[in-house]
């Protein structure tokens, strides 16, 4: 008959069915083996990746074998740490008295004349002084004190070309110091001015007199000192008492290589609050309750800083309390600060104690009389207390304070 069968393979199953089969085979077993190698591909990149990350953490964090002595032991540690801590500590000090240097720089430069301008004194001293000078002595002094001032003039403090010569060899500069009336100009500016023409000792500051300013006065007599004269220290001394200018120099000299050095005699008297009498303290609340003493400050006859001392009060002064008593205000300006206090003994000594120790040779850097703050009826007996207290009007040059 005209019609086609289907070819049987020997077991029975067509061959159709055996091509299919064939080719379902082929696509099951691409599909396993490709599944296979993607598999080992995957852990061979692992692997790779892990190689890499462990390469690079090593060669970050190099491998330390504990069990190497390291070369650095304990007792090194703690002495390098002792090592920075001392330097830190000296830069902090360099800090510290570059900001001095700087101050003292702004305070040179602008002469203070806005703020403490110098009156016109002595012929020349209008102009800043380059010259390094040991100490600036200012005597403290008043419209009313012709005669003290005179009684200087005769006894302790050099005159005329001495006077000069004790700058230009000594390096030391002594003035009288004071301020204006309040009226400038008026009869006792003009008395200042023919008294200064004549001697040629005064140093002139912008401050109005008064015995309620005198902080003011002693803050304005160091901030233009300080901005006048490049000295190793500024001394502040009252016009009735006696001074021994080769012993004063003679201590200074032990004490150069200090940068902050507050010499006087030192004192804690009482904060006394009741009013009318004489050293009142106003703000006596601030020092705790009633019968307690100041700080340790110097006595107001004379005291001793030092240059960085007499740069902060002038680049401060418009922020320094000033107390009833310019002594206390001193003090306070100091609290807080790296300032060495110096009881210097010898600056204090009485009239009756001065004597002897005259006579045993180790004469006294000042003399005064407690009970009067200064030497009683001092226009009248300076000359007497030079005569038993003196050092020797050549002591003073006999002493080499430089090179």
């Amino acid at each position: 008959m005209g019609l086609s069968r289907q070819h049987k393979v020997g077991n029975g199953f067509s061959t159709r069915w055996v091509s299919l089969s064939c080719i379902a085979s082929f696509f099951l077993g691409f599909l396993v083996v490709n599944r296979f190698w993607d598999g080992d591909h995957s852990v061979k990149i692992v692997k790779e990746t892990s190689i890499r990350e462990t390469y690079h953490s090593r060669a970050l964090h190099p491998l330390v074998n504990c069990n190497e002595e390291t070369s650095v032991q304990a007792g090194d540690i703690f002495s390098q740490v002792s090592q920075t801590r001392d330097v830190v500590m000296q830069l902090d000090k360099t800090m510290s008295s570059l900001e001095m240097q700087l101050a003292a720089a702004r305070a040179a430069k602008n002469k203070h004349k806005e703020e403490y301008p110098i009156f016109a004194s002595s012929e020349g001293e209008q102009i800043k002084d380059e010259r390094k000078i040991f100490f600036v002595m200012g005597i403290i002094t008043a419209f009313s004190g012709r005669k003290r001032r005179d009684s200087i003039r005769k006894t302790w403090m050099p005159q005329g070309k001495e006077l000069s010569k004790l700058e230009i060899e000594k390096k030391i500069i002594i003035r009288f110091v004071i301020g204006h009336s309040a009226t400038p100009g008026g009869v006792l500016d003009q008395a200042i001015d023919e008294e200064d023409g004549k001697h040629k000792d005064f140093l002139r500051l912008s401050h109005m007199e008064g015995y309620h300013t005198l902080s003011s006065k002693t803050q304005a007599f160091f901030s233009t000192a300080v901005a006048k004269w490049d000295a190793e220290f500024y001394i502040k001394v009252d016009d009735d008492v006696h001074v021994n200018l080769g012993v004063i120099g003679s201590m200074l000299a032990r004490h150069r290589s200090k940068p902050r050095v507050y010499i006087g005699c030192m004192k804690s008297g009482l904060v006394l609050a009741t009013k009318g009498v004489k050293y009142h303290e106003p703000e006596h609340w601030k020092f705790g309750e009633e019968g307690n003493k100041y700080f340790r400050h110097a006595a107001g006859q004379i005291y001793v800083i030092s240059k960085d001392l007499a740069t902060y009060i002038s680049a401060n002064g418009h922020i320094l309390h000033k107390y009833a008593n310019e002594d206390v205000s001193l003090g306070s300006w100091f609290i807080g600060l790296d300032v060495e206090h110096i009881d210097e003994r010898s600056l204090c000594c009485g009239t009756p104690d001065c004597e002897w120790k005259a006579e045993a040779a180790n004469p006294c850097g000042a003399s005064f009389d407690w009970s009067c703050n200064g030497i009683c009826k001092s226009a009248e007996r300076m000359g007497e207390v030079h005569q038993l207290c003196g050092e020797g009007d050549a002591a003073i040059w006999q002493l080499k304070f430089f090179n």
